[in-house]
């Protein structure tokens, strides 16, 4: 059995645009993910520890626990042993409360980068490969979070190349997300039932293209 984990915000977690309401496991792309890499003949299983608002390593002033670094190494040990972990962060460094540029961001996913590889995982069990995946990019903020989210467009340009430089110079793999999605026209940030569907059958493709690890 591989176990394969996504540590990621809202987007994985499978908010529903302008809601507080979550897509059904299936619906979502790390449960789609799952039944196409199931489909494929892959014993796999996907472990979701997506949180809504989670940054790379900021805090978020209004709500606690969204700084990613937090605790990201007892995650690793908790759900040890792993084939692969699939963080996707980014989003939410871009919020209205921070002044961040992209290459803020991508320094924030190279520090959690660092801590999964020095978690203190049991003897013998291996330390897991890192997909890192870019976000789409973010467009013009609608609804309900526009104004957490204003000028956010402005801000993240560029954020998937400085996220694909920290991965390279890591020895990650990386996957841009904006390369088979958008992100939803009801929100402008997050991901609507058919992008899920398409961010997941993509993933599922390319996690298969990857060396297996026990």
């Amino acid at each position: 059995m591989h176990q394969i984990l996504v540590y990621a915000d809202s987007l994985s977690w499978g908010i529903i645009p302008d809601t507080r309401m979550r897509f059904s496991f299936e619906k979502r792309w790390p449960g789609v993910m799952e039944i196409e890499l199931r489909r494929m003949g892959q014993t796999v299983r996907v472990i979701e520890d997506c949180l809504n608002g989670r940054r790379t390593v900021w805090d978020d002033p209004f709500k606690p626990g969204r700084n990613g670094i937090v605790g990201v190494e007892q995650r690793i040990e908790v759900n040890s042993p792993l084939s692969l972990v699939i963080l996707s962060l980014g989003t939410n460094d871009f919020q209205s409360m921070h002044q961040h540029d992209t290459w803020h961001s991508a320094q924030g996913v190279g520090a959690i980068i660092h801590a999964i590889r020095r978690a203190p995982i049991e003897p013998g069990m291996p330390i897991p490969p890192i997909l890192v995946v870019a976000p789409p990019p973010i467009q013009e903020a609608k609804g309900a979070i526009a104004p957490k989210f204003e000028e956010a467009n402005l801000k993240a340009v560029g954020l998937a190349s400085a996220i694909e430089q920290v991965a390279d110079e890591t020895g990650c793999a990386f996957f841009d997300a904006g390369s088979v999605t958008t992100t939803s026209k009801v929100d402008g940030v997050h991901l609507d039932e058919d992008q899920h569907l398409a961010l997941g059958k993509a993933m599922a493709k390319k996690v298969a293209s990857m060396p297996a690890t026990d």
